[in-house]
C-alpha cells in the first residue's frame, strides 16, 4: 500500500473519532444517561472487537492474565471514566467545548512522563502546556471576561475527561511492548465492559435499549466512531511514521467541532474559537513534534491513540 492511501486510512479513522456526537446526543433523547450510553459503547464495542480479531487475527487474543492490573487501568480507570466525562459535558454543555477539553489529554501526558518516567521537560513541552492553559482560558470564557460561562463543574470534569484520557497513555507505556495496540485496545473494552455489565444500569432500561431505534444508534456508536475508527487508523499508522499519524489525527476535534456547530447548532464566541485554535496547536506541538523527537530517540509513546 502507498503512502497516500496510508494518509487516507488514518485521517478517515480520526475523523471518524469525531462523528461521535452524532450517535450520542440523540441517545440522550431516548432518557439514557451519560452512564448508560458508556455502558452502550463499551459493550458492544468490546464484542465488536473480539469479533473482528477472532475472525482475522486470532493470535492478537492471547494475552498473560498477569498483565489483568494494566487492562483494568485501560478499561476500567481510562476508558469507562473518560468516556463518561466526555459524555457529561456534551450532554450539559456542548460537543465542541466538550471535545476542546477532552484535547487537554497531552498536557496531562506530559506532565505525568515527567513525574513518572522522568522524561525531560523541553522548552516545546513548557510552552505546548502554556497554550494549552490559555486555550482553555479562552474556552471556559476566563478569559478575557475573568467571568466562567460554564459551570466549573462541568470545567473540571471536561479537564477529568483529557486527565482519564491520559491514563491510557500511561498504562500503555507499560504494555505496549508486549501487546499490539489492537490486543490492547481490544482487552481494555473487554475489561470496561466487565466493570459495565453490572453497572450501567441497562437492565432497568430494557424497554428503551432494545428499541429499534436506540439498537441502530447503539450499534453506528460502537462500529463508526469506535471500532472502525480505531482499525482504519492503526492500520494506516502501520504503514506510516506515528508522528505523522498523531498529526493527522488532529482532524477529530476539527470534525466535532464542525458537527457541533452545523448539526447541533452549537454557538461559539469568537474567544472560544481562539481557545481552540491554541489548543489544536498545542495538540501539534506535543503529539506531533513531541512525538517526532521521541520516535528519533528510539522509545515509544501511546499518545493519541485512546479514542475508546
Amino acid at each position: 500500500m502507498d503512502r497516500k492511501k496510508a494518509y487516507v486510512l488514518a485521517i478517515t479513522g480520526a475523523a471518524c473519532w469525531g462523528l461521535i456526537g452524532l450517535f450520542v446526543q440523540p441517545l440522550y433523547a431516548y432518557g439514557l444517561s451519560a452512564w448508560n450510553v458508556v455502558a452502550i459503547r463499551v459493550i458492544s464495542s468490546g464484542l465488536l472487537m473480539i469479533v473482528y480479531l477472532g475472525a482475522f487475527n486470532p493470535r492478537l487474543l492471547k494475552i498473560r492474565w498477569q498483565d489483568s492490573f494494566f487492562f483494568v487501568g485501560t478499561g476500567i480507570l481510562s476508558i469507562v471514566f473518560f468516556n463518561w466525562c466526555y459524555f457529561t459535558v456534551i450532554d450539559q454543555v456542548s460537543l465542541s467545548l466538550a471535545v476542546t477539553l477532552l484535547y487537554t489529554g497531552p498536557m496531562f501526558v506530559t506532565v505525568m512522563s515527567y513525574l513518572l518516567f522522568k522524561e525531560r521537560l523541553s522548552k516545546m513541552k513548557i510552552i505546548a502546556l502554556l497554550v494549552t492553559l490559555i486555550g482553555c482560558g479562552f474556552v471556559v470564557g476566563l478569559f478575557p471576561s475573568l467571568k466562567v460561562n460554564m459551570s466549573w463543574s462541568a470545567v473540571l470534569i471536561g479537564l477529568a475527561s483529557g486527565f482519564c484520557y491520559a491514563l491510557y497513555s500511561i498504562f500503555g507505556k507499560y504494555m505496549g511492548e508486549r501487546y499490539s495496540t489492537l490486543t490492547i485496545t481490544t482487552y481494555s473494552f473487554v475489561f470496561a465492559s466487565l466493570f459495565m455489565v453490572p453497572t450501567g444500569g441497562l437492565w432497568q432500561k430494557l424497554d428503551v435499549v432494545l428499541t429499534g431505534d436506540v439498537m441502530l444508534l447503539s450499534l453506528g456508536l460502537a462500529l463508526i466512531p469506535t471500532c472502525l475508527a480505531y482499525i482504519l487508523y492503526t492500520y494506516g499508522l502501520s504503514l506510516i511514521e506515528s508522528s505523522r499519524a498523531s498529526i493527522l489525527a488532529t482532524i477529530e476535534p476539527v470534525v466535532a467541532i464542525i458537527i457541533g456547530v452545523l448539526v447541533f447548532r452549537n454557538h461559539l464566541s469568537y474567544w472560544q474559537g481562539a481557545g481552540m485554535l491554541c489548543i489544536l496547536v498545542a495538540i501539534l506541538m506535543t503529539t506531533g513534534l513531541y512525538r517526532r523527537k521521541k520516535n528519533d530517540a528510539g522509545t515509544t509513546s501511546s499518545v493519541g491513540t485512546l479514542k475508546g
